[in-house]
């Protein structure tokens, strides 16, 4: 077996493994990424959040990602019936980007690799984990490739940004329940046939079919569109036949949408995946970090997936850079407190979301300007803007507007 000595062993080859990637490599540290799958290849998370954008500057990958040409996202769209609730991210409450990317993730991906490889990062793909020990240096992980060889890598440092695969969760015992809603997802990508000239072709949208089931459409600058539906998972699993069969149907609820995708063709079988909220007992020990949906992984409600797997890979990274140089980290306050918030954060309005309290703000009529504005911030990804009423009272603030609207409506 053959055997390597590196600083860092990257996990993931994804948005947050890219990142961290970029990041160590730049500051010198001898690294290696390993990938389970060969690229491109399909993922979920394809609707980004402004808060992203800056984790791809800093990186330095902003420009390639720039130069493919995806879709703009310059803010989300949720519909209710005849109610209409617009979000623009120019107007926010948090300073920062106004606009990201609505993204074929396989494309995505790609682009962010042969980036790094280009620049002398190394990569490996089709490179599986199958066994990971933690030692007093750092850690030990097995590697099998495709042809069943094995490779043992020394490594002072693990990040795991493996996101579905948590490969440290599984080996190390982290996994415990999520405390989010049982939910689950049917979707595809679609040949976008109907899409309407100009924005409307553009938009991505979140069809409210009832309190907790909602139909996501994110299209993309290549003419096809994500389309999916999310809800209970005792819901979808209430739909029979082949899954084609099954989004079909659901594409018909949808009275906005059913037009215009109820004879497109699918690009693949529609996937679906079960209970997918996730949860681990915690995101660093002793030579590992855990990033992105390694750690948690919420509900894609509003998109804030790649934005945690980013936000979480730059800042572990930085803090791994910092420690292998000598350099005194308190991990508990530099990293899971500050991950903790952010998650909780969105994880208030996740909740609130099913519970019907935050749809009642969307959609009530006439709009609050400056309560749309500090809610349109937390959409765009600024989680940590302690000056945003909206993100510091999340816990609380949310149900008491919730509130005043029904007392509104009684009267």
């Amino acid at each position: 077996m053959k055997g390597e000595l590196i600083d860092v062993l990257i996990i993931g080859a994804g948005p947050s493994g890219c990142v961290a990637a970029s990041y160590l490599h730049k500051k010198g540290l001898k690294i290696k990424v390993v990938e389970k799958t060969i690229f491109p290849r399909f993922v979920i998370g394809e609707s980004l959040l402004p808060r992203c954008m800056d984790h791809f500057k800093e990186v330095d990958l902003l420009q390639p990602l720039k130069d493919y040409g995806f879709e703009v996202k310059s803010g989300a769209r949720f519909l209710q019936g005849d109610v209409v609730c617009n979000f623009d991210f120019s107007k926010k409450h948090t300073a920062g980007w106004d606009w990201t990317w609505q993204v074929p993730r396989a494309d995505f991906d790609e682009v962010l690799t042969n980036t790094l490889i280009k620049r002398g990062v190394d990569i490996s793909f089709e490179q599986e984990v199958v066994d990971v020990k933690l030692t007093d240096e750092g850690s030990e992980t097995t590697i099998k490739d495709k042809n069943g060889n094995l490779n043992q890598i020394t490594a002072k440092y693990i990040v795991d940004s493996s996101g579905y695969g948590r490969v440290l969760p599984r080996f190390l015992d982290l996994e415990k329940p999520s405390p989010l809603p049982k939910h689950s997802s049917i979707f595809a990508h679609v040949q976008d046939k109907n899409r309407p000239e100009g924005t409307e072709g553009t938009l991505i949208t979140f069809d409210v079919l009832s309190k907790e089931t909602w139909l996501w459409v994110i299209p993309f600058s290549n003419g096809h569109t994500s389309i999916g539906l999310v809800g209970p998972t005792e819901y979808l699993e209430s739909f029979t036949g082949t899954n084609e069969e099954k989004l079909r149907e659901i594409i018909r609820l949808s009275d906005f949408y059913k037009d215009r995708f109820e004879d497109v063709d699918f690009d693949f079988e529609p996937k679906m995946i079960k209970n997918y909220s996730k949860a681990v007992k915690q995101i660093y020990g002793k030579g590992y970090v855990l990033t992105g949906n390694s750690a948690e992984f919420l509900d894609p409600v509003f998109s804030s997936g790649v934005t945690f797997a980013t936000e979480s890979a730059l800042l572990a990274s930085k803090l791994i850079a910092k420690e292998l140089r000598g350099g005194k980290i308190d991990w508990e306050d530099q990293y899971y407190n500050y991950i903790k918030q952010g998650v909780d954060v969105f994880s208030t309005y996740v909740n609130e979301w099913y519970s019907g309290n935050l749809q009642k703000i969307f959609f009530h009529r006439p709009e609050n300007p400056e309560i749309k504005k500090q809610i349109c911030a937390v959409l765009a990804g600024y989680v940590w803007d302690q000056t945003n009423p909206f993100v510091k009272n999340h816990n609380r603030l949310v149900k008491t507007v919730a509130k005043v609207i029904d007392m509104e409506t009684t009267e």
